[in-house]
């Protein structure tokens, strides 16, 4: 067991979990909060996602759980469901070792009826996205008057996205003080006036500089009329495993990996129009090593905690010097270097300009004209994801899937990658060569004595 962690005098079911986790040192952000959280102060921490961030407000609000009291005691805020549904993974693995502890997650385009039968047995820690999680609490179907910890986390993007009304109908009928930890990626002078508003002497907390300086920067200077010819050339240069393509609108970020794709790149977009269930295929085969180049709007890439992205690409310059932060904060995460990568041209110097000023960094520019594509240079994962008809509902675990796969259908270990259970949908990484073999398994075997429908990504 980690005697870094023990230090904060943590439980020792949470520190059971958190060595079998693999979490073997904390992270400045955990150094820097676990003792305030702990001490029950409240905390306004800058730090970016991948941080790890989650780890320190999730070990410090479950060390002073009372697994005894069947009622609401902490409520994490997120902007996106993509990040609560991590966030509450998240308290589900520290909260393995504790007895009965019942996590909840509320986010909008769900089924709100399994939501109301959740919420009518009583749970200990709830986290979802503020207009869900309002709904709830204006039906009196959530009671905040055992509440003892409230989390916002990327608070700067809840403000973006126009969640303040929200938090103000949420937390109106709060009856006593609660401490309150709130996170965010930036300080704005909206995030200033949230934590005057809400938090009470809070312990200021930055970790961002840091995380910042291990992201090396390159501006390639295009005409706008090459910028797509530069991106080709630009991700056949530097062969990422891994990419995130930043473009400012949803348009264009479906066109460029329309075009991405036509080029033989194996590449998808991920974008506000798009069915939460698209979505959600799209990021699992991406986080599953099956999809190398993601295009992504800011919007739909904040508070993915996607790990061992090798670089960003801007498509083209924010127009916002906080947005071009939280892009680049996408690689160089968990204490690892990453690379960003930005097409600009001439009518776009302004907005540059004003990033470097705001970050305080001269940023090194070269000409595009310098790139070459090269198509047999083009990476394809090794992976291909499947997607199967069933999940923790229907009891399945991942070893279930891992022994059907390598006992049932003698898939070899190595030719298998991540696995990923969710409520109703599984996903799996499997080698190109044997997707055949694990579809036919699919088809014709069972699992647990189920047939599980499957198909190819």
């Amino acid at each position: 067991m980690s005697e870094l962690f023990s230090a904060f005098g943590l439980r020792p079911e949470l520190l059971q979990a958190i060595d079998k986790a693999g979490f073997s040192a904390p992270r400045p952000i955990q150094q820097a909060a676990l003792p305030a959280i702990i001490e029950g102060k409240d905390v306004l921490a800058q730090a970016q996602t991948g941080s790890g961030k989650t780890l320190a407000f999730a070990a410090g609000s479950l060390q002073t759980l009372d697994v005894s009291l069947n009622a609401l005691q902490t409520l994490v805020l997120c902007p996106t469901r993509e990040l609560a549904e991590q966030v509450a993974e998240q308290y589900r693995l520290l909260a393995k070792d504790l007895p009965n502890v019942k996590v909840l997650t509320l986010c909008g385009g769900q089924p709100m009826g399994p939501q109301i039968n959740s919420l009518k047995h009583g749970c200990h820690i709830i986290v979802g996205t503020p207009g869900r999680v309002m709904d709830h609490v204006q039906k009196r179907r959530i009671s905040l008057d055992e509440l003892r910890v409230r989390v916002f986390d990327e608070a700067d993007r809840m403000l973006d996205m126009g969640f303040t009304d929200d938090l103000a109908v949420i937390f109106s009928g709060l009856r006593a003080p609660v401490q309150t930890l709130m996170f965010s990626a930036t300080f704005t002078d909206a995030t200033t006036h949230l934590a005057k508003q809400y938090l009470s002497s809070p312990e200021t907390i930055t970790v961002d500089s840091a995380a910042r300086a291990k992201v090396s920067q390159l501006v390639y200077e295009v005409e706008d009329k090459h910028r797509f010819n530069a991106l080709k050339a630009l991700l056949t240069t530097e062969q990422p495993k891994s990419a995130i393509v930043f473009c400012r609108t949803r348009k264009t970020t479906q066109d460029v990996a329309d075009m991405l794709a036509q080029e033989g790149f194996v590449a998808a977009a991920i974008q506000g129009d798009m069915e939460q269930s698209d979505r959600n295929r799209v990021l699992m085969q991406f986080a599953s090593d099956c999809l190398n180049i993601l295009v992504a709007t800011d919007v739909a890439a904040r508070g993915l905690d996607i790990s061992a992205v090798d670089c960003v690409v801007n498509y083209d310059v924010s127009e916002n010097p906080d947005a071009h932060i939280h892009r680049i904060g996408r690689t160089g995460r968990a204490e690892q270097p990453g690379m960003a990568y930005t097409l600009m041209s001439a009518n776009e110097a302004s907005l540059l300009a004003a990033i470097e000023i705001h970050t305080g960094e001269d940023l090194k520019r070269k000409g595009a004209q310098s790139l070459r594509f090269h198509a047999n240079r083009i990476i394809e994962p090794e992976f291909k994801c499947l997607s199967l008809g069933a999940g923790k509902k229907a009891k399945l675990r991942p070893g279930d899937i891992l022994g059907a796969l390598t006992q049932d259908a003698g898939i070899p270990g190595d030719d298998i990658g991540k696995i990923k259970v969710q409520a109703n949908e599984s996903f799996v990484a499997i080698k190109t060569r044997s997707v055949k073999r694990a579809l036919g398994l699919f088809r014709e075997g069972k699992i647990k004595g189920k047939r599980v429908r499957a198909f190819k990504l």
